[in-house]
């Protein structure tokens, strides 16, 4: 089956996931998909593989060496971000010429390289894109397409030799939880891979440290005609928490090893209010900074109503793997080597976000993450190209054709 096909087979699973449920995997599309892929993976001939209660799939290709070599790990995860809509994705493959992709013609959305201007390096190919009112899925369907047809080509081509291979996908990545309950040791991989990067050639071993913060705001309720002195208007503070952090450390004002103050979520009335942000920076002390700094907003605010109206959770989510991974570069030099030799040039690149690897690789499973194809994760105007993910499946491939030699 060809990388495009199984893709496309995917992305009819709604596996959006959600941060307000309890259970693992999140959301029932999850296990439906990854009950799919099980049924898939045995078809295609790989007889050690198995799904968990929590909606984490293992599988196991035997060594076919008469030599021991490193066991290498490749992961990818099966959700998509609740960000926007994943149900009932319609995706379209359009050949592109240089002129705007007309996504949804009713809405007026259109894909173009005015506003993407990466689009141009890709002209000629073609590109999986939405119809406009979903996110598309590439991120991560589009690296668990890619892990499974290198897979069925080495079980296809037996004369191949390899060292021991084993797979893993997951629940809940997007809502921060991929690696909570992933069993290392069952995994039993000396490294691996995550492909759950973007653009063609990115090769990523540092991540930003993360944290997720909450606001919680006590207002006081009282009807304005006879508010004077006595209402506290909970959804007015929330505003003005916004207006204390720095307004041009955001996402949308940075790059780079930049970080940034990011609200993901803000409601309420006079009588409560939330706030919802996360909080992202590359360096481990200016990461801490920002913490404190949200802790001194609360503590402003608290002071100037002479009352804790203000409460305030942070939860740190994942931190850099570069601390984990900077000793043992060799796993990135063969990641980089592989892409090399299949035509591909290595974008060694920091991740602005952070993959399940961040966390395997602080709970002694090193784990750099390589390249999906996507582009525009977690909207509407996300694509990927099709050439873009056949050279994954290459790299798949050289990266375990150099472990065997």
């Amino acid at each position: 089956m060809k990388v495009l096909e199984r893709f496309l087979n995917y992305v009819k699973y709604d596996t959006s996931s959600d941060e307000l449920s309890t259970k693992c995997p999140s959301t029932t599309g999850q296990m439906m998909l990854a009950k799919f892929i099980v049924s898939e993976l045995k078809e295609i001939g790989v007889s050690d593989v198995s799904l968990d209660d929590n909606g984490y799939i293992y599988a196991s290709i035997p060594n076919n060496m008469d030599k021991e070599v490193p066991t290498v790990g490749f992961i990818a995860h099966m959700d998509t971000s609740p960000a926007v809509s994943g149900n009932n994705i319609k995706p379209k493959i359009v050949h592109y010429d240089g002129n705007d992709i007309v996504l949804n013609k009713e809405s007026n959305i259109v894909l173009s390289d005015k506003e993407f201007p990466e689009l141009k390096q890709y002209l000629g190919q073609d590109l999986v894109v939405t119809d406009g009112t979903t996110l598309l899925g590439a991120d991560d369907k589009a690296g668990v397409a890619e892990i499974i047809n290198a897979i069925e080509y080495l079980l296809n081509n037996p004369d191949i030799k390899h060292g021991t291979i084993q797979i893993g996908f997951t629940p809940d990545e997007e809502i921060g939880r991929g690696a909570d309950l992933f069993d290392v040791k069952k995994f039993n991989a000396d490294f691996a891979y995550t492909l759950d990067g973007g653009v063609l050639g990115e090769l990523q071993y540092e991540n930003f440290n993360a944290a997720i913060v909450k606001f919680k705001i006590h207002g006081k309720s009282v009807h304005p005609g006879d508010a004077k002195n006595k209402m506290i208007n909970a959804a007015k503070i929330a505003t003005l928490i916004v207006q204390m952090h720095p307004k041009d450390e955001v996402p949308e004002k940075t790059e780079g090893y930049e970080g940034f103050y990011h609200l993901t979520a803000i409601e309420g009335n006079e009588e409560e209010a939330s706030l919802q942000y996360i909080i992202r920076d590359f360096d481990k002390a200016n990461f801490d900074k920002r913490k404190e700094r949200v802790k001194d907003i609360v503590n402003q605010v608290n002071m100037q109503y002479q009352n804790p109206i203000v409460e305030l959770k942070i939860k740190d989510q994942y931190y850099n793997m570069k601390e984990k991974i900077e000793t043992s570069m060799y796993i990135v030099d063969i990641a980089k080597d592989a892409m090399i030799e299949v035509g591909v040039e290595p974008k060694i690149i920091p991740i602005r976000g952070g993959t399940d690897g961040a966390r395997l690789s602080f709970m002694e499973l090193l784990t750099p993450n390589i390249f999906a194809g996507g582009h525009n994760f977690h909207g509407k105007y996300e694509y990927i190209p099709v050439k873009s993910m056949e050279k994954a499946v290459d790299v798949i491939l050289k990266i375990i054709e150099k472990i065997g030699k």
